[in-house]
């Protein structure tokens, strides 16, 4: 796989994504986070998980809207990202489904 290149990298992204590298826990990551982002921003980051995962099972936009209450403007982005992003989505999908 050719390595990625983010054009959002900078010396600050690298600082916030190792302090995400160095939680331990789900504690940790809900102290953290609580700290960090606020209340919708965490909301709709949840949202937009909740999405990619139902749409990696094949469940239908409208099924996915009702269940999750995600526009389908959102339900959109992330299907667009699901298939010619950078493959983060796919990459967690493909971790946590083995653990699973």
């Amino acid at each position: 796989m050719e390595e990625y290149r983010s054009r959002l990298k900078d010396e600050n992204m690298d600082a916030l994504f190792d302090a995400v590298l160095n939680l331990r826990s789900q504690e940790d990551c809900y102290r953290f986070f609580e700290d960090l982002c606020t209340i919708p921003e965490l909301k709709s980051l949840s949202q937009r998980w909740h999405v990619a995962r139902e749409l990696d099972k094949g469940v239908t936009y409208q099924d996915i809207s009702s269940m999750t209450k995600a526009s389908s403007a959102t339900i959109s982005r992330v299907n667009r990202c699901l298939a010619y992003g950078t493959g983060g989505y796919a990459m967690m999908l493909e971790r946590i489904g083995k653990e699973e």
